[in-house]
């Protein structure tokens, strides 16, 4: 990954996150670079979505903040496109508010979201927060493998990827640290912000339906061959990893 160097309020230097805003508004791209190169970020910007995509494949970011509508590409299929890249993380902006579209751009590949218009210190926390998860990310691949066990179910944390009764089922990275939090606590009732905070970094406020999408695509993973649910909900508190049925 490329870096460059950042001057701190300390005198000092450090390595500077490189962040890549897609937006054809050309004001709130100007706004968002001015406003990340003050916070220590090197910014690169791009005005279209084939623009955008073409940026950050030449150089790997270390996250991409990208809207919904624009030119040639929409922000939904150059997060596709990123997404069969890497996985670098994704925050994804929209002006567009039901519950179906922000479910669209979770299914696309976006490790987040934010609807326009937005403050910025909450995009700025949720840079951070999605940096600092990038940040876990690299060291647990440092740790060593092992294999995490429940029922029928096996987590291969070396590979990444879930086994249940010999069926190999691949994971997202979204989708493994949820599923390894669960795992980890075996019959323990999560709360939601609890699970929210872990996974994301901070306590999503509103009406987020981030966590209920990922819960599902999780659950249709592990049952495709059906097989019992053993992600439960546990109503008006979060969910629990055990045996039995729903309820």
């Amino acid at each position: 990954m490329l870096y460059s160097v950042a001057e701190r309020a300390d005198g000092r230097t450090a390595m500077a996150d490189y962040v890549v805003v897609i937006d054809d508004d050309t004001k709130l791209t100007e706004m968002l670079r001015r406003a990340l190169a003050y916070e220590g970020f090197d910014v690169g910007t791009a005005a279209s979505g084939a623009e955008g995509l073409r940026l950050a494949l030449q150089r790997s970011p270390d996250l991409v903040i990208l809207d919904w509508m624009m030119p040639d590409l929409d922000g939904l299929e150059v997060c596709r496109r990123l997404r069969e890249a890497g996985d670098v993380p994704i925050l994804m902006l929209t002006a567009r508010d039901a519950v179906q579209d922000r479910v669209q751009g979770l299914e696309a590949g976006a490790d987040d979201y934010l609807m326009k218009p937005f403050a910025l210190e909450e995009l700025l926390a949720r840079i951070r927060a999605l940096l600092r998860r990038r940040s876990r990310q690299v060291a647990a691949v440092q740790q060593p493998a092992e294999a995490v066990r429940f029922a029928d179910l096996v987590l291969d944390t070396g590979a990444r990827e879930a086994r249940r009764a010999g069926r190999s089922i691949p994971l997202s990275t979204t989708e493994y640290e949820l599923l390894e939090l669960f795992m980890r606590n075996p019959r323990r009732v999560l709360p939601r912000e609890l699970i929210m905070e872990r996974i994301w970094g901070y306590d999503f406020q509103g009406e987020s339906n981030v966590l209920e999408v990922y819960v599902g695509y999780l659950r249709r993973k592990l049952e495709q061959a059906g097989e019992p649910r053993l992600i439960h909900t546990v109503r008006s508190v979060g969910y629990v990893l055990r045996e039995g049925p729903e309820g």
